[in-house]
Parts: C-alpha cells; sequence; structure tokens
C-alpha cells in the first residue's frame, strides 16, 4: 500500500458559538511505517499543536528541529515550515482565528519566533493535564469536543476595535484610514491596535493576501489548463512584475513559483 494511503488527515468543524474563535481543527496520523514529512503554509494564523504517540517534529529554516512532547503554540504562521510524523505519531490542531489567541491568552505574538508550551502563558499546567485527558479518550470527535468545551471559560470579551479589523473586508478601502474615522482616532493608534490584537501589521495582512490570492490562481489554472500564464498571475494578483512575485513566493515558502507547482502535493495549507 502506497504510503500517503495510510496517512490519514481531515478538518474538524467547529460548533458556531466558535466560529469567531478557531476556523476548524485538523487531525492527522502516520500509519505508514515510515517518517512522512509536510509543509505548512503560512496562514496568519497561530495554532495549538496536541501530539500523541511517537513525537512530530517541526523543522525550521535554519534546520534545526523541535520535538512536540505534548503541546505546543505557534505563530502567527507568517512563513511557511516543515513537519514530520513519524510512523505512529497523531497531531490534533486547534487553529485559532484572527484575534482569537489574544482573547484566550491575552498576546497576539508572543509565540511568533518560538514555540512556547501554553502552560508556560497562562502560568498554569491546565494544557499538561488537558492533554492527559485527551490522550485517555476513545476517538478524535471526543477529543475535539473536549477542546472546544475547555476553551469556552477562558475567552475574554471581544475589543470591539479588534472585531472591527478582524471582520473589514472591503477590499476597495483602507480599513485602518475607515476604522481610525470610525472610532475618531489616529491610524497610529488602529495600527497599533491591529498589531496587539492580531499578531501582524494590516500591511503584513495585505502582502500575505496578494501571495494567497496567487496560490489560488496558480492552482485553479493549473488544474483547468495544466499551463500557467506567469503575466495572467501577474496581471490578475496586483504584482509589478515577476521578480516580485518570485521574491513573495520565496519569503512565504521558500520555493519559486514552479517549484511550488512540483510539490503542491505535500504542502498543507491551513486556511478554510
Amino acid at each position: 500500500m502506497n504510503k500517503n494511503e495510510q496517512y490519514h488527515d481531515f478538518r474538524i468543524q467547529v460548533p458556531a458559538d466558535l466560529e469567531e474563535v478557531f476556523t476548524h481543527l485538523y487531525f492527522a496520523q502516520n500509519k505508514s511505517g515510515e517518517t512522512i514529512t509536510k509543509t505548512l503554509l503560512p496562514s496568519y494564523q497561530t495554532i495549538l499543536v496536541f501530539s500523541f504517540g511517537a513525537r512530530a517534529l517541526l523543522h525550521s529554516r535554519q534546520n534545526t528541529q523541535i520535538e512536540i512532547e505534548r503541546c505546543l503554540v505557534l505563530g502567527p504562521i507568517k512563513q511557511a515550515f516543515d513537519y514530520s510524523l513519524p510512523a505512529d505519531a497523531i497531531i490534533l490542531v486547534a487553529n485559532f482565528k484572527d484575534d482569537a489567541f489574544y482573547r484566550f491568552f491575552g498576546n497576539a505574538a508572543i509565540a511568533e519566533h518560538v514555540p512556547i508550551n501554553p502552560d508556560d502563558l497562562l502560568e498554569e499546567n491546565c494544557f499538561t493535564l488537558l492533554w492527559h485527558e485527551l490522550k485517555a479518550m476513545n476517538g478524535v470527535e471526543e477529543q475535539a469536543n473536549h477542546i472546544f468545551e475547555f476553551c469556552r471559560p477562558y475567552l475574554r470579551t471581544r475589543n470591539s476595535i479588534a472585531s472591527q479589523l478582524a471582520g473589514f473586508d472591503d477590499a476597495s478601502l483602507n480599513p485602518i484610514k475607515t476604522i481610525a474615522g470610525e472610532y475618531k482616532q489616529s491610524e497610529r493608534n488602529i495600527q497599533l491596535h491591529h498589531k496587539k490584537y492580531l499578531g501582524y501589521s494590516a500591511k503584513e495582512l495585505n502582502r500575505y493576501r496578494r501571495f494567497l490570492k496567487a496560490i489560488e490562481l496558480i492552482q485553479q489554472i493549473a488544474s483547468a489548463t495544466g499551463k500557467i500564464d506567469w503575466f495572467e498571475v501577474i496581471s490578475e494578483c496586483g504584482y509589478y512584475d515577476q521578480s516580485q512575485l518570485i521574491h513573495d513566493f520565496k519569503h512565504y515558502i521558500n520555493l519559486s513559483p514552479t517549484s511550488y507547482l512540483k510539490f503542491q502535493q505535500d504542502i498543507c495549507n491551513a486556511k478554510p
């Protein structure tokens, strides 16, 4: 049997009352008998990873690796990284949405550069206890429901400006300028709110969305015709030229656009 046929992964939908908190949960299990390595695309989300069985590994661009003993927090994820699941490894990943990580932990960017044990953020051992409870459960559905119930009491009330920033979807307007006008605050103050609650600036987010649009367009064209017109991608996604497109691909996933096409099957996109 092909090893990819023994690698099981799927997304878990969240309850309606937590749709502002998580985009989804992600489950993966490696039954192939050998280590399988995948690449996670940048999502600008923070993730909470639970590892069961053999220890999953995170790989940095500097060729260092971190074992996930039980659970780790990482993000916002602004660049792609590789992760490996040895034989018999299982991971369950909660993908925080927009300002939800701040509402939970009170600091949106604390785990951006170095993965952190979530117990260190709350100064409690509750996540270690949660990991033991999850490990003792019979199935992933029961585990997911337990995570949802665990999270509800910890959530802070949502800040109104953060809510406006997270939900702003009018591409024709500048979100910082528009919300600053609505709240009669300086644009600088709204920029600080954006970074505080979401963990990244509006400028960073705009660049990422342009890259994501390019990824989606490339996938659409490849599946429809199999031949990419790079000038169409550049024009449709708002790039100045091919070098700027290549620069973004190198920045986010350390691959050229053509190399990305070759390795698509081993790349995991955390965005819904």
